[in-house]
């Protein structure tokens, strides 16, 4: 069985969060980590992995230092790497960014492709369900659980206040939520074979299959920046001084006044 797992690194917010006079992140100049909900889809894959003896690729469109969460990856105990990094594919929103990754995915034998639910950095959970239309592949998104059944996939997926369980054979796409588990740590031995035994696989645009240059990159995004902030002030706000039966009546106006109730 064969595994592809897409990861991004993405920026850690704790460290600030800097922009491109494009509007475009400055992911250059900013810390770095790999995507929760990624590391729960990769974690999700090493299991079966554990279980099945699976081999398992991990993916990931970025810029060069996003080799990092690749190696990380490998240390966690995937098997491949590959990175696809080009100036061309700079700039990407959801559209382009799946289109890319799915030219990508052309290259490669899987079964099952795992993703993120989202990207902390954009919250869309557009990508990974736009992959799997571009491959022509059932989807299953907001992953709770996960397991294998044969040549099917059984998820439990997160819907409101329930749940479904639903049952597809692959090849299939299936996006985790943070929640499915907890992910391993890395260990010394992990770490040592991802930094001096493993090497990552590198591919530009020119690597990547049955994808058009109007597709790609910001020149190939439809959405587009109007402006951009790293924080967004609030107003003062209205302040009033009521008695409680008042306070009532004028909170229950403002809730009607704004459609709530």
């Amino acid at each position: 069985m064969k595994i592809v797992v897409c990861i991004k690194q993405v920026p850690d917010t704790k460290g600030g969060v800097k922009f491109n006079p494009d509007g475009t992140l400055d992911r250059a100049a900013m810390l770095a980590i790999m995507n929760p909900d990624d590391k729960a889809g990769l974690e999700a894959a090493l299991r079966i992995k554990d279980e099945t003896g699976a081999e398992v690729t991990v993916v990931t469109m970025g810029l060069p230092k996003a080799d990092d969460v690749l190696r990380e990856a490998m240390a966690m105990g995937a098997d491949k790497a590959i990175l696809v990094t080009d100036r061309v594919l700079g700039g990407a929103d959801t559209w382009a960014t799946s289109s890319t990754i799915a030219g990508a995915l052309r290259n490669i034998d899987y079964d099952l492709i795992i993703t993120g639910r989202q990207a902390i950095d954009g919250d869309t959970a557009q990508v990974g369900p736009q992959i799997a239309e571009h491959l022509n592949l059932p989807v299953i998104s907001y992953a709770e659980e996960l397991r294998i059944d044969g040549d099917s996939v059984i998820v439990k997926r997160q819907y409101e206040d329930r749940y479904h369980e639903l049952k597809v054979k692959m090849p299939c796409l299936v996006t985790a939520l943070s929640e499915l588990n907890v992910p391993r740590y890395m260990t010394p031995g992990g770490i040592f074979d991802a930094y001096d035994e493993k090497e990552v696989t590198v591919w530009g645009r020119n690597d990547l299959k049955d994808l058009d240059d109007a597709n790609i990159g910001l020149n190939g995004s439809p959405t587009k920046i109007a402006k951009a902030s790293d924080k967004v002030r609030k107003g003062a706000g209205e302040k009033v001084t009521l008695d409680a039966t008042e306070s009532v009546s004028y909170i229950m106006g403002k809730l009607k006044e704004k459609h709530v109730i």
